[in-house]
């Protein structure tokens, strides 16, 4: 009788363990698309920034050369 009863918790330590482990694999899930989401959200905000910029300044090189003024100090 003492065999049937470690069978039975041994059996129930597995599916516990197994429940978890797919419940951390799909909160993992989630935070990675979480994050994926934010880099996307700031990789299209930079760009926009960057648009702004050499709209601005009247085109790429403008940018550049007043970046290099304002570092420098000219």
């Amino acid at each position: 009788m003492s065999e049937r009863i470690l069978t039975k918790e041994r059996s129930k330590g597995r599916v516990q363990e197994r429940s978890q482990t797919t419940v951390s694999a799909e909160v993992d899930k989630v935070i990675i698309g979480s994050v994926a989401a934010f880099t996307g959200i700031v990789g299209l905000w930079v760009a926009a920034c960057l648009v702004s910029a050499m709209y601005q300044a009247g085109g790429p090189l403008h940018l550049i050369g007043g970046w290099l003024r304002a570092i420098s100090g000219m």
